[in-house]
């Protein structure tokens, strides 16, 4: 099943797609119809998270590609909530950043409160899965030393353009990355150091996960910049197309230094 969030007639909710023209929603009130053409509603940025915990170097390759070493734990770090856009929300590169780059992710999104989860019932407290963009100033990454300005502008985290309930195997799952309709990035979710499961019962060991969180799983090898008016896309098989236009900062609009 693949879930959207949508606005229809002022009232926000997530419903399921039934056909390419029309959804069902999935709590639906009174009054509400049983289903809604697509045309009459305003699609919205697929989650509301509390917090987005995202993992670093669980790929293999990725790691080797940046020369560091295979980590023995999950590597965590967090994005905020205010760097979330939708599938074809415009990601704005800061007059501050001098390189910008992409980061397909697979991105699960919580659907019960995880606490001390064992990694063989994670599965249950998953609600779906979407393709995601961690987007990273990767020349403040390097300058920092730490991670959170670096991933944590705004626009900084694409998710969508649906939730996928059920992609089946999630250790086959081939990942790519496009700027410009060109091939830059291909990896497969059978690469990742840390699965999925296992992710999310180490987090909520850390930190009570809350419905709507997410979780970013990691990027292959071929991360690379992003320039104004690339378009750059996040495709993962059984999963979604993520696309979003890519934008310069304005020169009049505040940047995080001044």
């Amino acid at each position: 099943m693949r879930i959207i969030r949508v606005r229809h007639k002022e009232q926000a909710f997530y419903a399921a797609i039934v056909s390419p023209e029309s959804v069902r929603p999935l709590n639906r009130e009174d009054g509400q119809p049983e289903e809604i053409p697509l045309a009459e509603l305003e699609l919205l940025p697929l989650v509301r998270p509390s917090k987005i915990v995202c993992v670093g170097l669980n790929y293999l390759d990725h790691a080797h590609e940046l020369g560091l070493a295979v980590p023995e734990e999950p590597i965590l770090f967090l994005k905020p909530p205010s760097s979330v856009i939708g599938a074809g929300d415009t990601i704005v590169l800061p007059a501050s950043c001098e390189q910008v780059d992409y980061e397909a992710e697979l991105a699960l999104v919580m659907g019960r409160t995880a606490r001390f989860v064992a990694e063989e019932n994670a599965a249950q407290h998953i609600f779906g899965y979407t393709c995601a963009n961690d987007v990273t100033a990767r020349d403040l990454q390097r300058k920092d030393g730490q991670w959170t300005r670096a991933k944590g502008f705004d626009t900084f985290c694409p998710v969508g353009p649906w939730i996928e309930t059920d992609p089946g195997d999630l250790h086959d799952l081939a990942l790519r990355t496009t700027v410009g309709g060109q091939v830059r990035q291909e990896g497969n979710t059978g690469s990742m150091i840390f699965p999925p499961h296992l992710l999310v019962s180490y987090i909520s060991n850390i930190m009570t996960l809350l419905p709507g969180d997410v979780i970013l799983t990691g990027t292959p090898a071929g991360i690379g910049p992003l320039k104004p008016g690339d378009e750059v896309s996040v495709e993962i098989d059984r999963v979604g197309f993520l696309l979003n236009p890519v934008i310069g900062q304005a020169l009049d609009e505040p940047t995080a230094m001044q």
